[in-house]
């Protein structure tokens, strides 16, 4: 196998192993495209040889079409096993997958994985192509015509950051580890398929570029629309990207939820301690101000050095602000720059408490302000 390609050869392509390089094939009478998919987990299980429990559990969850999931949890979870299950790099031992009501196996597993895009961890690229080649693999296994291949090529190297004329004759071997990944993003595009499947493909990064992907990849996102599951084990990256997190533990899903309620309102102590829900800055990081701010009435006398802000704007910006001016107050404007409400810094205090797991049972005097997570990317 060549080395650094990993699954890559196997979700690619009709592979075997000891082949070098993907072979081309008659294109199938119909291209993925043109939609985000819905992906149904049923009673899922995956045990593998020997092993004294599973390492899928009976998992049953649905994603809906155009969701950006996150599959979070420590190793060994299941969370990567879970992830796989859904291209056949590995195969269910009970329960199955559907992808827009078809199972996965109703399928032969090259065509499905073609219509599945894939990005994994050091981005998997063929070292031997192009990064043109490379991006080219999968419209080129379709049969896509070379004029076709070409403009996709372009404008896909062009969403992610890498000028087609600069970089298209470059190999792998010649980029930068974000770069590498870049090209993995614009391969796993290429063929513009509804569902798009990430194993940590930031993780060997560091901070400063792994930030930066993780923007372009929401940018994407909010262009093209996909149905997106990535694994990581980082909360920071979770909330940052997901619209709704799978927690996993030892095989199973302890909660499916938002990041804002999974971190105000984990499902047990696990959770809690898994996402950090003790951590004030990263639960000010999931609220939008104009869902605490009070009331503003007009005619209220607005001073020009009372600092104002975005009712879109997290209050963790808003924290910042306070404290950075010493203001005991803002002011909280819409789109139009119109103000709409005042935030205090108790009204930050307020909305950052909370909901403990046990507090309904226990009976504690705990009443969170009901607030709203940013808007669905």
């Amino acid at each position: 196998m060549l080395a650094g390609c990993g699954d890559s050869l196997y979700a690619y392509a009709s592979l075997t192993p000891g082949t070098s390089a993907p072979r081309r094939r008659t294109a199938i009478a119909t291209e993925p495209g043109g939609h985000a998919a819905a992906i149904t987990f049923e009673s899922v299980v995956k045990t593998w040889p020997g092993a004294t429990r599973p390492a899928v559990d009976h998992v049953s969850l649905t994603v809906e079409p155009g969701r950006f999931v996150v599959l979070l949890g420590p190793s060994g979870c299941g969370k990567t096993t879970l992830l796989k299950l859904v291209n056949r790099l590995y195969e269910p031992d009970g329960g199955q997958i559907l992808i827009d009501g078809q199972t996965t196996t109703a399928l032969p597993a090259p065509e499905l994985r073609r219509r599945i895009g894939y990005v994994i961890q050091q981005a998997g690229l063929f070292p031997h192509y192009t990064v043109e080649a490379n991006v080219a693999v999968v419209p080129g296994l379709l049969g896509w015509d070379k004029s076709r291949i070409r403009a996709r090529v372009d404008d896909l190297l062009e969403l992610v950051g890498l000028p087609p004329a600069e970089y298209r004759q470059r190999y792998p071997s010649q980029l930068s580890g974000g770069e590498q990944q870049r090209v993995g993003i614009a391969r796993a595009l290429a063929a513009e398929p509804p569902t798009l499947l990430m194993d940590e493909p930031f993780g060997a990064l560091d901070a400063i570029t792994r930030t930066r992907l993780q923007d372009e990849l929401r940018r994407i996102h909010n262009r093209f629309g996909q149905t997106i599951l990535f694994v990581t084990h980082d909360i920071e990256e979770a909330v940052r990207l997901a619209d709704k997190i799978v927690v996993m533990r030892t095989g199973e899903v302890v909660q499916y939820d938002s990041p804002l309620a999974i971190v105000m309102e984990p499902a047990d102590a696990f959770v809690a301690d898994l996402v950090g829900a003790d951590d004030v800055l990263r639960r000010l990081s999931l609220i939008e101000t104009g869902s605490v701010a009070g009331p503003f009435r007009p005619g209220d006398p607005i001073s020009p050095e009372v600092p104002a802000i975005s009712r879109r704007s997290m209050l963790r910006e808003a924290l910042e602000l306070l404290l950075e001016r010493g203001a005991p107050q803002l002011v909280v404007i819409d789109e139009d720059a119109n103000p709409v409400g005042t935030l205090r810094l108790s009204d930050v205090q307020t909305a950052s408490a909370p909901l403990r797991h046990g507090d309904e049972a226990t009976g504690a005097d705990v009443a969170p302000v009901p607030v709203r997570p940013a808007p669905a990317r």
